[in-house]
């Protein structure tokens, strides 16, 4: 893996010397980073991407009440989704060059216009524009587990990034259970309003808690950063591997959660959404088990920790396969697929992080916007599946995404040892 920056320019524009300087600057002092900071960190990453998934187990509660038909659906998760990929090439990049706690903050305050808009959307228009808003403002995450990366020393930096990644894991999937509690008790409009007034509180409390003087940048225009982040995926292999991997274990991730409540909520089972959302702590405790990723990568680990990773990923299908004849196998696939999804995030995200100091909030971006297009292709791809095969369908589509990605890691493995 390369560790320093290559001798021109940081984003093809930047000098050697302002890269040094940044570097310098970016190895900030670790005891900036408390254990509470890191929690509070933790906390804001799972608050704001959950924003993003409450829709999953809705989307039979908005088939109804927007007239939308089950294969159509989809179209909701995808046009968040599309639109969180756009805010992690033109938003998360802005890390790298304005005052992070401002950015945060400001984020966090239009995210909160943005749900009001759709607990509030009178159509199906309103609805998926607000949506849209969501996905683009979400990647506020992002920018949250690169400033955990540049504020954590290099010995810690995985195991703050497994900690961290681990409230984004566990804000995606208890998003379900909230969502499922909360509709049950008010309707699905509820959901919305409730994470409105939470964001609130959470933009008040990281403006108070961030560094008030956040690291100096280089002296780079905005259309060069964004250009940069192309560059660094063209530099980087490990990367454009790591990129890659992303896509498919998401696609996969997506595959299951966002076709779940269908087969789940229609007889023979007709689960109530606190039920079907109630899955998503089997998920939980998978993405706790995977925590310690980082702390593994931090010690040269991170390649046999992927491959038995995407091993468990594939295997998980198969009792996920049964999910209609027994829950308890459901749980057991869901408790496998996401201990899985979250190592292998984790461990990418470590590898990625120590390439380019200076360049954080880009290699972020990069690597995210893989996984958007992963749960983008994942949720319509599951409906249809869905509508024209049943679960079994699901399954299998699947398996084979899951199939893929451990071949594709076996094949690159030799390119990533050599860098």
């Amino acid at each position: 893996m390369e560790k320093s920056v290559e001798n021109g320019t940081v984003c093809g524009r930047v000098t050697q010397a302002q890269g040094a300087a940044l570097a310098n600057r970016e190895s900030a002092p670790s005891s900036s980073l408390s254990r509470y900071t890191v929690l509070l960190f933790a906390i804001a990453c799972g608050l704001a991407v959950s924003n993003i998934y409450y829709a999953q187990p809705l989307l039979d509660a908005l088939t109804h009440e927007f007239g939308m038909s089950r294969s159509s659906i989809g179209v909701v998760i995808t046009v968040t989704q599309i639109c969180y990929a756009t805010g992690l090439l033109l938003l998360v990049p802005l890390g790298d060059l304005l005052n992070r706690r401002h950015l945060i903050a400001s984020q966090l305050l239009l995210s909160v216009g943005a749900l009001i808009s759709v607990g509030m959307a009178p159509d199906s228009s309103v609805l998926l524009i607000g949506m849209g808003a969501i996905g683009l403002l979400a990647v506020v995450t992002q920018t949250l587990v690169a400033y955990a990366a540049s504020l954590a020393s290099p010995a810690d930096r995985g195991s703050v990034v497994g900690m961290v990644t681990s409230g984004v894991v566990i804000g995606i999937l208890l998003a379900r259970t909230v969502a499922g509690v909360l509709t049950d008790l008010g309707g699905w409009r509820l959901v919305y309003l409730v994470s409105a007034g939470l964001t609130l509180m959470m933009a008040i409390a990281l403006f108070r808690a961030l560094p008030r003087h956040d690291l100096k940048r280089a002296a780079v225009s905005y259309p060069q950063l964004l250009r940069s982040v192309g560059t660094l995926f063209l530099q980087e292999p490990v990367l454009r591997i790591r990129a890659v991997l992303a896509l498919l274990i998401f696609t996969a991730f997506s595959i299951l959660w966002t076709s779940l409540v269908l087969p789940l909520s229609t007889p023979p089972l007709s689960l109530s959404h606190t039920t079907i959302g109630a899955f998503g702590l089997a998920g939980v405790a998978g993405a706790l088990g995977a925590a310690r990723a980082g702390w593994l990568a931090d010690r040269g680990l991170g390649q046999r920790t992927t491959g038995i990773a995407l091993a468990l990923l594939l295997v998980s299908w198969l009792p996920i396969s049964f999910a209609v004849q027994s829950l308890f196998s459901l749980t057991v696939g869901v408790i496998l697929l996401d201990l899985a999804v979250q190592a292998v995030h984790v461990t990418n995200q470590s590898m990625i992080l120590a390439v380019r100091p200076e360049a954080r909030s880009r290699l972020t971006a990069c690597y995210m916007i893989f996984y958007s297009i992963g749960s983008a292709t994942g949720s319509i791809a599951s409906t249809m599946a869905y509508e024209h095969f049943g679960w079994g369908g699901v399954s299998l589509l699947g398996a084979a995404v899951s199939g893929i990605a451990l071949v594709y890691w076996a094949l690159t493995r030799p390119r990533q040892s050599r860098n």
